[in-house]
């Protein structure tokens, strides 16, 4: 059992404040970035009618104000059948913001020494990428050879999302990595084959040692573990039937994250206080990789483009969405799965919002809770 001077020295020793993790406080009234206050009252109505009127079955929200969480709720039922109410501390998938988790501790590797974003991975494996079982498929294609950290987690590694989408579902590079943005879950999960190398470490251990622990995430891991038992979200489909738990035994840095409101929104908070990263590594984390062109995230692969979004100046961070808001620059993700729509989007100026649901129906609801707790973001709903 570690004792409690020694846990403290291990937190001083990674580098994080030693402040302890925010907790879910009563709900009060909240001051939206344009200077507009809205009471508790207020959100409550709000979020049931929204709610009601999507067919969604749980909402959590986070609002931020000068990079702390100053409102955090939940709506809703975690389980129709048994009747159970939704709670910030109710685990659910964090689908795809799994990836921002993940780039964050790169990022920690990278502030250490540990890793460069520019070094071919290929230097990091002691075997040629297309000997290892995944990726067989590359033999013959040299292209794998330009593959860096940077451009995995910015997402222009050239692979699609998803090899099973493919026609034939074989592994391919569909352009030259580097030139351009197509979202991708498989480069982020070969970026974990290489960090567990370099590391030694699952991936599991390591969020657990560099990300979970130090900053008091108790109900995160990136594998379904007992202890959530006690307090669990089922997902339900667009007809309300519930699909239940998504029990995760493997852990995947693309979207396995088991996780809370509560959790994540304190990941959310220590990012905006550079409590994770000195502010040198969190500015090389969100400055823009590549502008986006595509007309929607999905199908990633798609060859239409847009300068529709040009204004707003949206792109690829590592990890993390950007682009240019009312509010200063913003880095938000999402994660989308059957049955959970989840959506962060925080600003430079220190607010923001975090909305995590378990419903299909949830991203019917994005953008007028937005607009509702935030005022007009400029966010790209339509992409």
């Amino acid at each position: 059992m570690i004792q409690p001077n020694t846990l403290a020295a291990i937190v001083l020793l990674l580098g994080y404040s030693s402040a302890p993790a925010q907790q879910p406080s009563a709900p009060t009234a909240i001051l939206r970035p344009d200077g507009i206050s809205l009471t508790s009252t207020e959100i409550d109505a709000t979020v049931a009618r929204l709610m009601k009127d999507a067919n969604v079955t749980g909402v959590g929200i986070a609002v931020f104000h000068n990079g702390k969480i100053s409102y955090l709720k939940a709506y809703g039922q975690s389980d129709t059948e048994k009747g159970l109410t939704l709670t910030p501390d109710s685990v659910m998938p964090a689908a795809s913001m799994s990836k921002a988790a993940f780039a964050t501790v790169v990022m920690r590797l990278v502030q250490n020494g540990v890793l460069d974003l520019d070094l071919p991975i290929q230097r990091y494996l002691p075997k040629p990428l297309p000997e290892y079982e995944k990726y067989t498929d590359l033999s013959g294609d040299n292209r794998y050879k330009k593959l860096t950290l940077r451009i995995l987690l910015s997402h222009t590694s050239g692979f699609p999302n998803w090899r099973w989408l493919e026609d034939d579902h074989k592994f391919k590079i569909h352009f030259e990595p580097g030139t351009r943005y197509a979202y991708s879950g498989e480069g982020i999960q070969l970026a974990q084959l290489v960090v567990e190398t370099v590391t030694g470490k699952s991936l599991t251990a390591l969020m657990e040692e560099d990300l979970f622990s130090p900053l008091g995430m108790t109900r995160t891991s990136m594998v379904w573990e007992l202890r959530f038992e006690s307090d669990f979200a089922n997902g339900y489909d667009e007809h309300g039937h519930s699909l239940g738990p998504q029990k995760q035994s493997k852990p995947g840095a693309a979207g396995s994250m088991q996780t809370t409101l509560h959790d994540y929104a304190t990941f959310l908070s220590a990012v905006m206080r550079s409590q994770i990263l000195d502010p040198k590594t969190s500015a090389e984390m969100f400055k823009p990789q590549v502008k986006i062109h595509s007309m929607h995230q999905f199908p990633s692969l798609a060859s239409e483009t847009t300068t529709a979004h040009d204004a707003i100046q949206l792109s690829a961070g590592l990890g993390w969405g950007l682009y240019s808001s009312p509010y200063g620059n913003a880095f938000f993700k999402g994660g989308y799965d059957d049955g959970w729509r989840h959506l962060g989007l925080c600003f430079s100026n220190g607010d923001g919002l975090l909305i995590m649901t378990n419903s299909s129906n949830g991203d019917g609801i994005f953008k007028p809770v937005f607009d509702s707790l935030l005022g007009k973001t400029s966010f790209p709903f339509d992409w």
